[in-house]
């Protein structure tokens, strides 16, 4: 079974991006939210397994996101993105609940050895 992935970037370019590079690795991308209210909204319709979730966001941030998808969601597994590398941001990303945090520019390889130990995590856990 193919894992579902939801991409949530207020960037087109970006999510074009991700999507290009999950979906050519074999994942299947349920949704792209360009805000945060679009990604809460696609997170409870579409149940993925993997939320790519960017920091900055038009109208809201994107621990704020976190915070609310885990609230409805807390198994879905949560990769943040973003330019801000700031450690006091990627704690408190971690400590919400996030698997882990990719910070931009970032490899086509780096994303898909995070998404892929990201989503081994969950299968171990579920066997």
């Amino acid at each position: 079974m193919k894992n579902r992935i939801l991409i949530v970037d207020d960037s087109f370019y970006m999510r074009t991006m991700l999507k290009n590079m999950l979906t050519d690795a074999g994942y299947e991308v349920v949704g792209e939210a360009a805000n945060g209210q679009q990604a809460l909204d696609l997170a409870a319709e579409t149940r993925p397994d993997l939320i790519t979730l960017d920091v900055i966001l038009p109208d809201n941030t994107g621990l704020d996101v976190l915070k609310g998808i885990k609230q409805v969601q807390p198994e879905v597994k949560v990769v943040m993105c973003s330019a801000v590398g700031q450690e006091v941001i990627v704690n408190e990303a971690l400590e919400s609940g996030a698997t882990a945090y990719i910070v931009k520019p970032f490899s086509e390889e780096k994303v898909l050895e995070i998404v892929g130990i990201a989503l081994q995590d969950s299968e171990a856990a579920q066997s």
